[in-house]
């Protein structure tokens, strides 16, 4: 592969189960930069408590830089707000190609709720007006991705049939 594919959406979109599969089908590494955060300056909920969220977008765009930069392209599964800090969604942009996992809104809540993982900027017990609100604020950045494919309704096998089939062929 010749570029890193980063993996973009909304929290409960699957892009670490997807990404894993992807990286997997295409042969080449995985890289989760929420998982690389964690190993590196501890729990997410922690840093943003202690932190804030603005530390927190400094960690991704610092493991995005090291991955995009030192490792083998790869699949990369970024947190659900990373494309929001400019700086990040300017790496995105540079060195990798981009695929939005697109959710509607009715889904995503549907997702969100069910989780037993609670996310740090909703809280243990989410109000479909906070989802709402960072739904609806991101959109614009994800819009930006270079391939939008549809996530709901399809399994994880079918959903990465239909990232590689969008590919361009160059990447690959």
């Amino acid at each position: 592969m010749r570029r890193h594919i980063a993996l973009n959406g909304f929290m409960g979109a699957g892009k670490t189960t997807i990404g894993k599969k992807l990286a997997n089908r295409l042969g080449v590494r995985f890289f989760d930069l929420d998982a690389l955060i964690v190993a590196e300056h501890g729990p997410i909920d922690v840093i943003f408590d202690r932190l804030g969220k603005a530390a927190f977008r400094n960690f991704e765009l610092t493991a995005l830089t090291r991955t995009v930069e030192d490792e083998q392209p790869g699949v990369i599964a970024l947190g659900g707000g990373a494309v929001t800090h400019p700086p990040t969604l300017e790496l995105v942009k540079a060195k990798t190609l981009s695929i939005w996992l697109y959710l509607s809104i009715d889904e995503t809540i549907k997702r969100v709720k069910s989780a037993k993982r609670v996310r740090p900027l909703l809280g243990p017990n989410p109000k479909d007006s906070k989802i709402i609100g960072l739904y609806t604020g991101r959109l614009s950045v994800y819009r930006q991705s270079d391939l939008i494919i549809p996530a709901a309704g399809k399994t994880p096998a079918k959903l990465v049939t239909a990232i590689v089939e969008q590919l361009p062929k160059e990447l690959l």
